[in-house]
């Protein structure tokens, strides 16, 4: 598909999104620490989409997809692939509106994330985890129910309903000079993009990424998309490539992206779980990583920080393997 048949998501369409999305989510709240803002020299606002009812940001774009379809293809139901907190979240989606939800999802994501989606009630078929494997069993799957396609990023609706995250941050903060968001897919920073380059111009979006699976790092610095089928990082909800409508907001809004190692990731994500004292998933501290990481290019900003979700297996986190 090329840009030019793409439809790219208005702030317009962001500020729908927020409308029918308000019954269906937390507006969640921005959690400080002084320890931290001194560990890093900058301030920094965490913003705990952690704390969504399925524990995850992507709650935003789900319910903006399934509250947006008419009734016809609501009666159909949805079916998405999925490492895990997309699958969660269209699933509760679903479930409030009351239609049918079919996952497939890699046979290795976390316990905990197949739990919440039967939870919710969505039905689970597994796949190997590879990016080839995910889309050839959910074409299968997609054949057999006819759902509507909610694609975890790479689908307007979606990145519309994650814009609705940094539309709060900025409200709930005095000005920010940066936002730092986790970078798979890109559905999170592209719904960042579009939001600020509207409300806040002056603002920079700037993506976190694991270095065990930096394709879209290399695909800035190439300035064209590089995807990886299988990357093995402990992020496992950034295991996913950019696609053609993430990598235009990519490639015409982000500031920088910048990289941190596993090892990094989960001496952020203590840092975090112990001075904010809220339990986040590894793909969360990869922004805070970078920060630590990267300090020149943060000290003395006003830092916003999502955190984009707190699904994590607690008998197998990352410091005990």
């Amino acid at each position: 598909m090329k840009d030019a048949e793409m439809y790219i998501p208005s702030y317009q369409d962001m500020l729908d999104a927020h409308e029918r999305i308000q019954p269906h989510i937390r507006r969640t709240p921005v959690r400080e620490s002084a320890y931290l803002n001194e560990l890093t020299g900058a301030d920094l606002f965490f913003k705990c989409e952690n704390f969504q009812e399925p524990g995850a940001f992507k709650v935003r774009g789900a319910c903006n997809a399934v509250f947006g379809l008419d009734d016809a293809q609501a009666a159909k139901g949805v079916a998405t692939h999925s490492s895990g907190n997309h699958a969660s979240c269209l699933s509760y989606a679903a479930m409030r509106r009351g239609i049918p939800c079919n996952v497939v999802m890699p046979r290795t994501a976390p316990q905990a994330k197949k739990d919440t989606v039967r939870r919710y009630g969505g039905v689970i078929t597994e796949c190997e985890p590879s990016t080839s494997s995910r889309e050839e069993t959910f074409a299968k799957v997609q054949a057999e129910t006819g759902g509507d396609f909610v694609h975890p990023y790479n689908d307007p609706r979606v990145i519309a309903g994650q814009g609705t995250c940094s539309k709060e941050l900025i409200e709930q903060t005095d000005g920010l000079d940066m936002v730092v968001a986790p970078i798979g897919g890109g559905g999170m920073i592209s719904g960042t993009c579009l939001t600020l380059a509207t409300l806040a111009p002056e603002t920079q979006v700037i993506a976190a990424e694991p270095e065990q699976a930096d394709d879209a790092y290399r695909s800035f610095k190439a300035g064209h998309i590089i995807a990886d089928d299988a990357p093995k990082t402990i992020a496992d909800g950034l295991l996913v490539p950019l696609k053609d409508l993430t990598w235009h907001f990519v490639s015409n809004h982000v500031s920088e992206i910048y990289t941190a190692s596993d090892a990094e990731i989960i001496e952020a994500m203590k840092l975090i779980w112990k001075h904010l004292r809220v339990v986040m998933e590894p793909s969360s501290a990869v922004p805070l990583a970078t920060i630590l990481k990267n300090p020149d290019a943060f000290r003395g900003k006003r830092v916003g920080i999502i955190i984009t979700g707190g699904n994590v297996d607690l008998d197998r986190l990352p410091w005990t393997q």
